[in-house]
């Protein structure tokens, strides 16, 4: 079997992707309660000792304890997804060695694709006696694959992997504000462009691994363009009107009724109809908004904590404006573009009715 073969049939990001979308719902849930225990002056503490607390403590310190989680919970869903239930287990196990070792998020994504292969490996290949087999997936699989799996993230890879991510976070940390902007929209652009496709998801992987490190502003940039574009679309209408140009048929306006308030919410793939229609026009708009977008979130620090929400996401930052003059900028600058290159359309949709067979009028049938 070839490489390319190899990979395919691995499909690790397939994995990743699933694991992923496990992993959303928790960080949403444990973000937006740490955001409302820290905005309400509540400390995060490492052990909560009865009497000496409040709830808006409670709060940032249940929501700190499960983001402390990522590595673990991205390695068992990655694991799982390979191994199904048996993949689990050793999952979990060098999740929590990843986190014990410093290897952080990314040691927690490569601990789980160990795990899980390892995992499968020993489901494949090993043979044992009939009254054992019930054993496998209970006992053998888990123990032997978390024993490895384990001993690998401690002994080999643990800390190469912290190392990188402790360099990675502080180049980025210490960027400067041109670097920020050139990051900021690199994410921007990069983002939108299959709206909610394989490169979004990538990019998302990407940004989520920086969050899980502390540094907020790339993720944020990712959720706010996506939270705009199609809002974007929904305001190029009305600047098309200004220009005395039609934009829209009238089955697109219809599909922005529904797409701009998706769009609020964060929900990028209800403007796909939108610019299936005239996707080279509709990706440049939302490319070059999404860039400005992504460059002054990262240049002045939006940081929102919960990477999913849309408007929703701007109480849990430190600067709120920030994200509010992000997401203008970049509605502005998608919808005026669009406006401005799009070509004019007539509003009715022409339907080709002429393979139809025509209707049989009964007045003109003569009998005798």
């Amino acid at each position: 079997m070839s490489i390319k073969n190899l990979w395919k049939a691995a499909n690790p990001k397939g994995h990743l992707l699933t694991a992923i979308s496990f992993l959303i719902p928790i960080v949403c849930g444990a973000g937006f309660i740490i955001s409302i225990g820290l905005s309400l002056n509540g400390s995060v503490e490492d052990t909560l000792i009865s009497g000496q607390f409040d709830i808006w403590t409670v709060l940032a310190t249940m929501g700190a304890k499960a983001l402390g989680l990522l590595p673990v919970v991205i390695a068992c869903g990655i694991a799982g997804s390979i191994a199904g239930k048996p993949g689990v287990a050793p999952g979990f196990v060098v999740g929590l060695a990843a986190n014990a070792i410093s290897a952080g998020f990314i040691g927690g994504i490569l601990g789980g694709y160990i795990a899980g292969f390892m995992a499968l490996g020993i489901i494949k290949n090993v043979k044992v006696p009939n009254w054992a087999k019930g054993l496998m997936p209970t006992l053998i699989v888990p123990f032997f694959a978390s024993l490895f799996s384990g001993l690998i993230m401690i002994y080999i890879i643990g800390t190469p992997v912290g190392i990188f991510t402790d360099a990675l976070t502080s180049f980025l940390t210490n960027m400067g504000s041109s670097s920020s902007l050139l990051l900021g929209a690199a994410i921007g652009a990069l983002c939108i462009i299959d709206f909610g496709g394989p490169i979004n998801k990538t990019c998302f992987a990407f940004v989520l691994t920086l969050q899980a490190q502390g540094i907020n502003e790339p993720i944020t940039a990712l959720q706010l363009v996506n939270t705009a574009t199609p809002v974007g679309f929904g305001l190029a209408y009305f600047i098309g009107k200004l220009l005395r140009k039609n934009i829209y048929n009238d089955e697109e306006v219809e599909t922005l009724k529904s797409a701009v308030p998706m769009g609020v919410v964060n929900i990028v793939e209800g403007a796909i109809p939108v610019v299936m229609n005239d996707i080279v026009r509709g990706i440049t708009a939302a490319a070059i908004g999404g860039a400005c977008g992504g460059a002054i979130t990262m240049v002045f620090g939006a940081d929102s904590t919960v990477p999913f929400g849309g408007v929703f996401m701007l109480p849990t930052m430190t600067s709120p404006m920030v994200g509010v003059m992000a997401l203008l900028v970049n509605i502005l600058v998608t919808g005026t573009i669009y406006a401005v290159i799009k070509k004019d359309v007539p509003r009715e949709v022409v339907i080709n009715n002429d393979d139809k067979e025509e209707d049989i009028d009964l007045n003109e049938i003569k009998i005798g």
